[in-house]
């Protein structure tokens, strides 16, 4: 038996499901990261970072394993999962099968901050527990909704959390993160941010026009783009159009 199958990690690998095969022709198939995922797998860590340019599939890729594990596809848990606004989802989950860990965790968190103001309005509805959190600012808010979860042991999928943190908070993010990964929860993390990919113990993917690839966290694209631009951001400028 295969050494990984006593991994006790919620999710240990992503593959293709044999008995639903997705049509190459077919979006989000077309996109190379989520065709090389298909036809060859992807094996997860307990930390995982997913980092690449728009359009490069990262968000395609958590929303689907999401998805699959069970989670509602516009954050939260699995007692959430009946909360949703709208259909936006790519049907990719349909075609995935999870491999599981012996005696992995089967609970789990999906934070994705561009709709976090949907889920906290969802709560109060239901429960009266995330009205408070729309009185927050957008970073304060989507901290304490991690804070007040951090108990659950199981698998964490970020979405481009970025986009709701200062700079602090990205620190703060991080430190969150490793603790969860300490306590023996799983964290899958899709980012543009630097800071969220630095984490030296994170297994990163980069993905791209080549798919998708291992990488250290030195020879990112997105690192080397940013160490240039901080070190000379008129480099960059001057080129924009006035």
């Amino acid at each position: 038996m295969d050494s990984r199958a006593f991994s006790s990690l919620p999710v240990r690998r992503i593959e293709e499901h044999p008995l639903n095969p997705l049509p190459r022709g077919e979006w989000p198939a077309t996109v190379p990261a989520v065709r090389q995922m298909l036809e060859e797998g992807l094996d997860l860590g307990p930390l995982t970072v997913l980092v690449g340019e728009n359009g490069a599939g990262k968000s395609t890729l958590v929303e689907a394993v999401a998805e699959a594990f069970g989670l509602s596809v516009e954050g939260g848990t699995r007692d959430q999962v009946l909360h949703r606004t709208q259909v936006t989802e790519s049907g990719l989950c349909d075609h995935l099968q999870l491999v599981r860990g012996v005696g992995g965790a089967r609970d789990g968190v999906f934070l994705r901050a561009e709709t976090m103001h949907g889920t906290f309005a969802y709560l109060a509805n239901v429960n009266g527990q995330g009205g408070a959190y729309n009185f927050q600012s957008h970073g304060e808010s989507f901290l304490e909704f991690l804070v007040a979860r951090s108990g659950t042991r199981g698998l964490w999928i970020f979405d481009e959390a970025e986009s709701a943190l200062s700079f602090t908070g990205c620190m703060a993010l991080l430190g969150r993160v490793r603790q969860l990964v300490a306590a023996g929860s799983q964290v899958v993390l899709s980012t543009h941010s630097p800071i969220l990919a630095a984490l030296p113990e994170a297994r990163i993917y980069e993905l791209g026009e080549w798919g998708l690839r291992p990488s250290e966290y030195d020879d990112l694209e997105m690192v080397r783009t940013w160490r240039l631009f901080l070190d000379a951001p008129q480099r960059f400028l001057r080129h924009l159009e006035p």
